[in-house]
């Protein structure tokens, strides 16, 4: 009898756990959701993946992925059962499941200890010298500039979701050297913008120094990377749509820092690129082989995916 029930245990159990499979349909197609190839976010994906000759170049990617910007990629995965796409890890939420990487979970922690390999910069940049719409924005740019390495602009980065630079000075100790943020600026308007991967981070860190600094206007446009300079020192920057503070999650280019000195950008954090798919997938864990494999098409179905766990 015991031997009887013994077997029908096992049956059982593999009846449950062959149900459960059977709810992601493991010989599905894998669609793959990728960045434009001006994006800092897809950079650092394809370079981290050993993927780096992709970075620029559409045609080596897959056969019918889909381009789809930080956000977009975002909410595909809310939906799309069978996707796979790459965010900002300051973008992350739990409607989609973020994968472990060789093992390792994303997380600041294994960004600062270097154990986790998929990280990348972000960056500003600033308009040169006398090239602002007034000398006041100028004034607030300079000001915002400095407030970016305080341990207090270090607290919103990282409670928006990115890894701050160390620092140990405070906005109070230095803000008497910027008296325009003691003056009222609630007339005046600063123009911010480009990586979107960065526009959780920049709006929280101008909505806190806004407060600081005469409660100026800070007005956002994100529209990726490629226009961090472009639009601050670029062929765009005095068009309707130039900005006082760019933002890149990459690092600016050898041709992009040509005609822009060396106090005109820097970093202002880190953060990690995170592979995502949706919650119902089984997946927990992906290696960069894997995804090197899948986005160069090697792999095109999820069965494809050998075990990693």
């Amino acid at each position: 009898m015991k031997k009887i029930i013994g077997c029908f245990t096992l049956i059982l159990a593999l009846l449950l756990t062959g149900c459960s499979r059977g709810l992601f349909n493991e010989d599905a197609k894998i669609t793959v959701y990728t960045r434009d190839t001006t994006s800092g976010t897809r950079d650092g994906f394809m370079n981290g993946i050993g993927f780096s000759e992709a970075a620029k170049q559409d045609d080596l990617l897959v056969s019918g992925f889909l381009i789809k910007d930080n956000t977009a990629i975002l909410n595909a995965m809310t939906i799309d059962e069978y996707g796979i796409g790459y965010i900002s890890l300051s973008s992350l939420t739990d409607n989609v499941k973020g994968l472990k990487l060789n093992g390792v979970i994303p997380s600041e922690a294994n960004v600062l200890n270097d154990t986790y390999d998929l990280k990348r910069p972000f960056m500003w940049m600033i308009r040169a010298e006398a090239d602002y719409p007034s000398e006041a924005v100028e004034l607030l740019v300079q000001a915002f500039v400095a407030f970016l390495n305080t341990t207090d602009a270090g607290d919103i980065i990282n409670n928006a979701g990115a890894i701050a630079l160390p620092s140990s000075t405070t906005w109070d100790s230095i803000k008497n050297d910027y008296p325009i943020t003691a003056e009222d600026n609630h007339l005046i308007t600063v123009r911010f913008g480009e990586s979107d991967s960065i526009q959780k981070v920049a709006q929280a860190l101008t909505q806190a120094f806004s407060a600081k600094a005469g409660n100026f206007i800070a007005e956002h446009d994100h529209t990726g990377s490629g226009d961090g300079w472009k639009r601050t020192n670029g062929d765009s920057k005095d068009q309707a749509e130039g900005k006082d503070v760019g933002f890149s999650s990459r690092n600016f280019t050898s041709a992009e820092l040509a005609n822009v000195n060396a106090t005109q950008t820097g970093q202002l954090a880190w953060d990690a690129i995170v592979t995502i798919v949706h919650n119902d997938n089984p997946i927990e864990n992906i290696t960069t082989q894997i995804l090197k494999n899948i986005y160069s098409g090697a792999y095109t179905l999820w069965s494809d995916l050998p075990e990693t766990d």
